[in-house]
């Protein structure tokens, strides 16, 4: 018998493709690349303002670690894909409040890598995918 569950949750949009929002095997969890999306339409939000959408696709990738139940502070690695290489200032700025705001005072920061890509649909700017080792 397998381990491996996926992970859904409606804090989250469903996902658009073949694939899960996110799945998890044994402690480790993956969170599928997650946009600027309304949880409950699956609406792109914030046309043109990656700080707006940074924030709101750094909390659907949070709903789905919770969902897999995980913390923030258990992800060890996020991967920021980026249109513009000019929008990274503006992304950094609002993925260290949520740090911040999501990992305790002198807790171990998470990995992050950016990678500057053409993403799937005209109006993001911004997708972000996670792993977590679930500890509890």
């Amino acid at each position: 018998m397998s381990d491996k569950i996926e992970v859904r949750t409606d804090g989250a949009p469903a996902p658009a493709w073949m694939f899960s929002q996110g799945v998890r095997k044994g402690p480790i969890l993956q969170v599928s690349g997650q946009g600027p999306q309304d949880p409950a339409t699956g609406e792109y939000l914030y046309h043109g303002d990656v700080k707006a959408q940074t924030r709101r696709t750094l909390e659907n990738v949070k709903a789905i670690v919770e969902a897999g139940g995980a913390t923030i502070e258990d992800v060890v690695m996020f991967r920021v894909y980026l249109t513009k290489r000019a929008d990274f200032p503006l992304m950094n700025e609002v993925y260290a409040q949520f740090i911040e705001e999501n990992v305790a005072p002198g807790g171990v920061k998470p990995c992050r890598t950016t990678i500057f890509v053409e993403l799937p649909q005209e109006p993001m700017l911004v997708e972000i995918d996670a792993q977590a080792v679930v500890t509890g």
